[in-house]
């Protein structure tokens, strides 16, 4: 093995014990039973402690248990020792030394160093021509830290020789998540080299890229034989389509295409319909010549977007990452940055973001020694435990130090330079956020709303204790619906955790100069001009709070006073106002062609916040409220095989198919009943559903089909909708009724099987003897009537509710055309200024573009 060749070929570490053979082999013996040789799926942690973000790069190194391949810094090995009583850890380090210099003064040429062998990041901030890298491994026996030298053969057992080398030459767990070790794993296409391509005079211009059948312009791929642009696959690669590259393949058989804005010198995406799979293309340069690009001369751009794809919004990149400014770095406690995983600055944005809310500090960091002492044997994936260690990460200030000119100075003199941190990378905290999930889990760009929910949703399933800092987001949403043509009212409420802001584009201030600059726009496009400079629609804060506040039509609206579909108003309020209010300017949006944009507004967000005005004031003295009566439910005789075959397990829900609807601007939770209902029949049919579905007043509640196991209490439980204690929703009551059963024969069966449908109609099947109680349905009636009181009022913390003023303390902004591409900067504001948080890089904002965010927080301000 080549790494095993470079581990065992270094001298021994001069701080090692000097032991004769004997005394090494007595060390190990009563440990071997323990340690082992990684197999095929275990993950071997090698580059970063499971409770810290220390590496084998830190002051004390790294130690990696022999037995369960977990990685702890110095200041937590102690703790695995104890809890697990693992003896045996190996130890690495990276030592970083100046070159030595030459006879003329600069570094001796450069060699292959045969002294690295561990797979690590280099320090950003050190010049590599200066610097020169060495890395230590040894054996290290808890509890009187002896020291064994690797590498030592002849004197190590044969088992621990071989397990050391398969912990070196192990593949990162991270390696799906790491951008860089895709190219190696995408196979050469076997069209590549002899690839036809057709002599048809076509040369693809540098930008004005549009879809040959239907005028997209996002989401293009170049077909290599014949030149033609045409769009991809719907959510091919998070992105919009129709399909149409496909289908010219399937027309013409030709079968490599590449992703017209991901063209560098380094390489493109590249794309084999008949293998389907991405592939490489070693002699892509000659094939884009042949069309007129020059591939290296093609650059991409810092955060992922390439320049053609950006050239409409460079000024968008420029205002929100404040560039064109020499901006301060921040260093110490709540100033350490997030290094970008590849698409990660959703993640980041948000984090910081959490992490700068008391609540957050004190339920995570401020519990770190109880939550790390109590942690489960495999820390990695135990959620509390990764959220204390990315909040001390964050805000210790421990990897976010400045650079001091007299201790570089003395360094250099002792030949070693400790490098400084340049922020934390959080792979190990997306891996375990994200698994299971079909978009987080990837390497593609996400959207940072939908990211917070799903932190929402964690931080409730994995509350530490009674307290649960979420509790700081939810509040109450009193929605109004009135029958327009009866006049009578209903009121309920629902569990929210951000406030979706409409963009009223019709009170732009601007109007006129959008016009002109939209007719300016179509004459460069059609003429392949240069485009003029975007002007952005001026969009006042109060008319996008009026239009919030303003009644919807819901034209489909079931009224029980008529026993019939009819119009109904609805309006929203606020029943309870949360101690800190997140709010979404609802950005993005798909037109009638299913194209996605994006509102590229300017709007003049407030630091100060009144909402008072829209606090909810219930039922008022004369309205009358409407029959509390559901809609028929028209089941065919074969009802009950139907049914069954049509519902699903909502843990078996179609992730994909809901992420795209909820892409098109629906709420998550209406994308996710659309999906269950429709039995996982795709987007398409779900689409269907949602339009029959969208005017009904519990639209966007959560989905809750008890009875089949955690997956639908657990969303319900997380959105709020709590459902009746023990009592079986109306709507399964309906279905069973329907078939001609009693009702208080329907709850009684509810009642003893879980709310399980299934099982409820075997047991009336198998409780022929059953009869009529008219005490139960009473108790039934009556505990319905309690519990729907107290589901309306909550008790307790989960709802802090309180005055309506609020201040601004922190934005994220989004640049580029979709929440799926383009790239993401959080503002917070700490210590009375602005601070900005881009990746790693955190420095003073000068020039905050309040104007431009995507999603706002603001804290309460005491009464």
């Amino acid at each position: 093995m080549q790494r095993r060749g470079a581990l065992f070929g270094m001298p021994g570490g001069s701080g090692s014990r000097k032991m004769a053979a004997g005394d090494v082999g007595e060390l190990l013996v009563p440990h071997m039973p323990t340690i082992r040789v990684p197999r095929s799926g275990d993950r071997v942690y090698k580059n970063e402690c499971a409770f810290s973000y220390d590496s084998p790069n830190s002051e004390g190194g790294l130690y990696v248990c022999m037995n369960t391949f977990l990685a702890f810094g110095r200041e937590h090995v102690e703790r695995h020792f104890r809890k697990t009583g693992q003896s045996v850890y190996m130890h690495l380090k990276r030592h970083v030394r100046e070159k030595v210099r030459g006879a003329s003064g600069g570094a001796l040429p450069k060699r292959r160093n045969s002294k690295i062998f561990l797979d690590l990041d280099t320090d950003d901030d050190l010049n590599s021509d200066d610097y020169e890298y060495e890395d230590e491994a040894k054996l290290v026996i808890f509890p009187d830290h002896y020291e064994i030298a690797l590498p030592n053969i002849e004197e190590l057992p044969a088992l621990v020789t071989i397990a050391c080398d398969a912990v070196l030459s192990s593949k990162s767990p991270y390696r799906k998540q790491d951008p860089d070790t895709w190219e190696n794993e995408l196979p050469i296409s076997k069209y590549a080299n002899n690839l036809t391509q057709l002599d048809n005079g076509v040369r693809i211009p540098p930008s004005g890229w549009k879809c040959a059948r239907c005028d997209l312009r996002e989401n293009l791929w170049l077909n290599l034989t014949d030149g033609s642009v045409l769009c991809g696959k719907w959510f091919f690669d998070s992105s919009g389509g129709n399909g149409h590259a496909l289908e010219h393949y399937r027309d013409t058989g030709y079968p490599l295409a590449v992703k017209l804005g991901t063209i560098t010198p380094d390489g493109a995406d590249v794309y084999s319909f008949q293998e389907e799979e991405p592939v490489l293309d070693p002699h892509l340069a000659k094939h884009l010549a042949h069309f007129g690009i020059d591939m290296l001369h093609m650059h991409g751009t810092e955060n992922g977007l390439r320049d053609n794809d950006m050239k409409p919004r460079v000024s968008e990149w420029e205002v929100i990452q404040e560039s064109g400014t020499k901006l301060k770095p921040m260093y110490g406690p709540g100033y350490t940055g997030l290094k970008n995983l590849g698409n990660s600055c959703y993640l980041s944005s948000v984090m910081q973001a959490i992490f700068s809310i008391p609540e957050f500090q004190r339920a995570y960091v401020g519990n770190l020694p109880r939550i790390f002492d109590y942690s489960p044997l495999d820390p990695t994936q135990d959620f509390n435990t990764q959220m204390t260690k990315l909040g001390h990460g964050l805000l210790s200030g421990q990897y976010s130090k400045p650079p001091v000119k007299s201790e570089l100075i003395e360094q250099v003199m002792k030949e070693e330079h400790k490098p400084q941190q340049n922020g934390i990378s959080p792979r190990m905290f997306k891996a375990f956020v994200s698994k299971s999930h079909p978009e987080f889990s990837s390497n593609r760009q996400q959207d940072a709303q939908e990211f917070f929910l799903h932190l929402v949703n964690l931080v409730e399933r994995n509350r530490i204790g009674s307290e649960n800092p979420s509790d700081v987001f939810r509040f109450l949403v009193e929605e109004r619906i009135q029958c327009c043509q009866t006049r009578k009212v209903r009121y309920t409420e629902r569990v929210d955790y951000l406030m979706q802001l409409p963009v009223a584009m019709e009170a732009a201030t601007n109007k006129d100069e959008l016009i002109a600059y939209e007719l300016t726009r179509r004459e460069a496009e059609a003429n392949r001009r240069p485009l003029p400079e975007l002007v952005r629609a001026k969009i006042p804060f109060s008319a996008c709070l009026q239009a919030f506040s303003e009644p919807e039509n819901v034209d489909d609206f079931w009224s029980s006073a008529l026993q019939a579909k009819s119009a109904g108003v609805k309006t929203s309020r606020f029943a309870s106002f949360p101690e800190y209010l997140v709010v979404q300017i609802k950005k993005f949006t798909f037109g009638l062609d299913w194209v996605p944009k994006k509102f590229d507004v300017s709007i003049d967000m407030p630091d100060l916040l009144d909402i008072n005005h829209l606090r909810a004031r219930g039922l008022q003295p004369g309205e009358e409220e409407l029959p509390d009566i559901s809609p028929p439910i028209v089941i065919p005789d074969d009802s009950k095989d139907r049914l069954m075959n049509q519902l699903i397990d909502p843990s078996d829900i179609d992730e994909s198919s809901v992420m795209q609807l909820a892409e098109m601007g629906f709420p998550l939770e209406a994308c996710r009943k659309a999906v269950y209902f429709t039995g996982n029949m795709g987007a398409e049919v779900a689409f269907n559903w949602i339009i029959v579905h969208m005017e009904e007043p519990d639209f966007a509640e959560p989905l809750t089909m008890p009875g089949y196991g955690g997956a639908a209490s657990a969303g319900a439980s997380v959105f709020g909708a709590t459902g009746l204690d023990n009592q079986p929703p109306e709507e399964i009551v309906a279905i069973i009724t329907s078939m001609g059963f009693q009702r208080n024969q329907a709850i009684q069966a509810l009642r003893a099987t879980n709310n399980n449908l299934e099982r409820a109609l075997d047991w009336i099947f198998s409780h022929p003897e059953f009869e009529e109680d008219s005490d139960f349905v009473i108790e039934v009636e009556n505990n319905a009537n309690a519990n729907i009181v107290s589901e309306a009022k909550p008790e307790g913390p989960r709802v802090k509710d309180g005055s309506g003023m609020y201040e601004l303390f922190a934005f994220i902004s989004h640049m580029g055309t979709s929440t799926m591409s383009g790239h993401y900067v959080c503002h917070i504001k700490k210590e009375g200024r602005w601070v900005i948080y881009n990746d790693h890089k955190v420095c003073a904002s000068e020039r905050p573009p309040k104007d431009l965010g995507y999603m706002y927080f603001y804290r309460r301000i005491p009464s």
